[in-house]
């Protein structure tokens, strides 16, 4: 299940964006790689719904990751997998769409595992480290309770990331126990996870189990 991140809520400072759509959905381009059967979850009010009621600016600014946001992804993803009852998620998302996954995953759904890529896991820490508003009535992933033991954490960042610095997501990863967290020291924000996603693939695709995840990642 992939998720992308917040494309373009902002033209400028001070000029919000009429779509929020991204105009280089880099999840889209990595779902392209992976054999497995994927699906790519959309956000509210993004991929040509910005202009249909109810949405409006708030949903992809301030509220991103408003509980009405998670709730309404939960209950698409819920349906999609009341056809595929035996089948286990993997949530992956890039920037904003790792803040969503790891949202996703504390809803009632039969989740394996959790991968983030430059994942926004501290929204209040990266709206100080950016000195930008805070996002109100947006949830932060950083508060949220321990994730289910059961629930494999992969987050792996860039280590050139100006955006989301490696050291954000570490300190989220490490207050929960059964996060790893891999830094790859030659990628940033956006590029090039495409390089490296074969890579990550072929981990994802040997982790059955946390105890997998810690031979292949480490703690």
């Amino acid at each position: 299940m992939y998720i992308e991140g917040d494309g373009l809520p902002w033209l400028r400072s001070s000029l919000v964006s009429a779509d929020p759509t991204p105009r280089t959905p880099l999840m889209l381009r990595l779902m392209a790689q992976d054999p497995e059967p994927s699906i790519y979850l959309g956000r509210p009010c993004y991929f040509g719904f910005a202009q249909t009621r109810p949405c409006n600016p708030w949903w992809w600014t301030d509220g991103r990751f408003a509980p009405e946001v998670v709730d309404s992804m939960a209950a698409a993803l819920a349906r999609l997998m009341s056809r595929h009852k035996d089948a286990a998620v993997v949530l992956i998302g890039h920037s904003g769409g790792g803040s969503l996954a790891m949202l996703l995953a504390t809803r009632p759904i039969k989740i394996a595992a959790v991968v983030t890529l430059a994942g926004n896991l501290d929204t209040e820490a990266w709206t100080r480290q950016h000195h930008f508003s805070d996002l109100l009535g947006s949830l932060n992933p950083a508060l949220m309770a321990t994730l289910d033991q059961r629930i494999t954490q992969l987050h792996f960042q860039g280590g050139k990331d100006e955006n989301i610095p490696p050291a954000l997501a570490s300190r989220f990863a490490d207050r929960q126990p059964h996060a790893h967290f891999k830094v790859y020291p030659e990628l940033d924000h956006r590029c090039c996870w495409e390089e490296k996603w074969p890579e990550i693939l072929q981990m994802l695709s040997g982790l059955s189990s946390p105890a997998r995840a810690e031979q292949y990642l480490g703690r």
